[in-house]
């Protein structure tokens, strides 16, 4: 009897240091929330103590500090957002820790947006609305306030409850919204919202179909075949070199301005040199990385981790170069609109401050709030291991490197997990595939069940999660109307006040 009551009083001990543990989680987890809150403020406050020296003698100063501050907001939540797309999948695939992956999306991103980003900010900043079709002259800018304003709360919003929607979506969704309550349909470019329209429904395709196609190739060429360290060793120096001049290439032509000037064949060389050369070096490195290997997959497997974080970081740098657009586009409006010299580059652009505000914006958020919405995006969906993470990111890359070139904002969110279906549909079509082929030439009998379904041998494995399908294409439907009425809203609001 002693023993019973003994063993019910430790079970009661337990459940009260259980509770005394949660409460120590959860005050831990408060003041971590606390502090990088407070940090977030800090990098606003900043920001608008720089905004107030550059605009001090511009007569708007107010109106200019605000959009600043506003972009850098903006900044915080899309690296909040959106860092699941570039490293999601070399989590999932246990690559990189998320330390690691962090700061490597931080450091990648700061410099996409830092090089390459001014071709999109003109696409997002003069492209979608027309300040002459205003019948105010201070309408626009207030349009574009407002779209700030709208995207980023909503993207905020998006974050704390866990979707992955996309910012790009957003901020067109709002710029759109606004300048319909403010000027009307004549304001609206149609050329161009058709054109980022087909981008969101050619992207998630592009990206799904590139990723099969990429995994199809390396099934064939390495993992199927008779010799599979031979085959890695052949193989795996030409991705490098193509990934490495496909990079060099897309730096040249969006990035280095001096550079691209000088002709097509001085630009082909350099990408080539560049190829060659990640070929040379890449070679003797994965011949000294697969010796001791046994030839199966999960060996097979290390010699994929490389290209993956390579894969990442680029994937990382075109985010940088295409999504710094949707912090500071409309702050390129906003500036060049009141006319505030030094800021405000010929064709909507911005100058070196101003997109560091949007490049650090991004990094900060990343780092500080990022990590919430990285597991969905990289484990979640389907099942990831280096192989399939590397498809998904080098896929995801080629895609938004290619709009960026373009000038073209696409959703980095919908190519990303696109690629993730795509490589997952992939695996469930050829697994069902070749478990039916081996039934078929085994001639095993198959006893179907009584209710008439199929034999269980024989049952189509499902290796995508379908419920998230609904779960992200309903996000993804929402946040355009949704950030548009918003800004709507906001614009109303303002006009009013001011």
């Amino acid at each position: 009897m002693s023993d019973g009551k003994t063993s019910r009083n430790r079970n009661t001990i337990d459940k009260d240091l259980d509770k005394f543990t949660y409460v120590e989680e959860a005050t831990s987890y408060l003041s971590r929330s606390y502090v990088t809150l407070g940090f977030g403020f800090l990098f606003l406050v900043l920001v608008g103590s720089l905004a107030s020296l550059l605009v001090a003698e511009n007569s708007h100063w107010f109106l200019l500090t605000a959009a600043l501050v506003l972009g850098g907001y903006m900044a915080l939540n899309i690296g909040a957002n959106d860092v699941a797309n570039n490293m999601g999948p070399a989590v999932g695939a246990r690559v990189l820790t998320m330390g690691s992956a962090l700061v490597l999306a931080a450091l990648c991103e700061s410099a996409g947006a830092l090089l390459a980003g001014s071709g999109v900010v003109s696409t997002i900043a003069s492209g979608i609305v027309s300040a002459d079709q205003f019948a105010r002259p201070g309408d626009f800018p207030l349009a574009m306030l407002a779209a700030l304003v709208a995207a980023a709360l909503w993207i905020n919003l998006a974050t704390v409850i866990g979707a992955p929607v996309s910012t790009t979506h957003a901020v067109v969704g709002a710029v759109v919204g606004a300048g319909l309550v403010s000027a009307g349909s004549v304001a609206l470019d149609g050329f161009t919202l058709i054109a980022i329209a087909s981008g969101w429904l050619v992207s998630p395709v592009l990206g799904g179909v590139s990723a099969a196609v990429l995994l199809s190739m390396i099934r064939r060429c390495i993992l199927r075949g008779d010799n599979r360290l031979a085959a890695a060793r052949r193989w795996l120096p030409v991705i490098f070199a193509t990934m490495a001049g496909t990079f060099t290439l897309y730096l040249i032509l969006v990035g280095l301005p001096s550079l691209r000037d000088s002709g097509p064949v001085p630009v082909a060389a350099l990408g080539l040199a560049a190829a060659v050369l990640a070929f040379a070096v890449s070679r003797p490195a994965v011949t000294r990385a697969s010796e001791g290997l046994d030839d199966r997959n999960q060996s097979l497997r290390k010699l994929f981790r490389p290209p993956l974080v390579v894969a990442a970081a680029i994937l990382s740098f075109a985010h940088g170069a295409n999504d710094v657009a949707n912090a500071i586009g409309p702050v390129a409006a906003i500036f060049s609109a009141l006319g505030q010299d030094g800021i405000a580059a010929p064709g909507g652009g911005l100058l070196l401050p101003v997109l560091m505000v949007g490049a650090l914006g991004i990094s900060l958020g990343l780092l500080l709030f990022g990590p919430r919405l990285v597991r969905m995006v990289g484990e979640r969906i389907t099942r990831l291991n280096p192989i399939r993470a590397f498809c998904v990111l080098l896929a995801t890359a080629i895609t938004v490197l290619l709009a960026s070139a373009a000038g073209l904002p696409i959703s980095s969110t919908h190519t990303a997990v696109g690629a993730i279906f795509g490589v997952g549909f992939y695996r469930e079509w050829t697994m069902n595939r070749e478990r039916r082929q081996r039934l078929a030439e085994n001639a095993t009998e198959l006893l179907a069940p009584p209710d008439g379904s199929e034999p269980a041998d024989i049952r189509r494995r499902m290796l995508v999660r379908r419920a998230h399908v609904l779960t992200i294409i309903s996000a993804w439907m929402v946040t355009v109307p949704a950030s548009g009425s918003l800004a709507a809203i906001v614009w109303l609001l303002l006009s009013a006040a001011l």
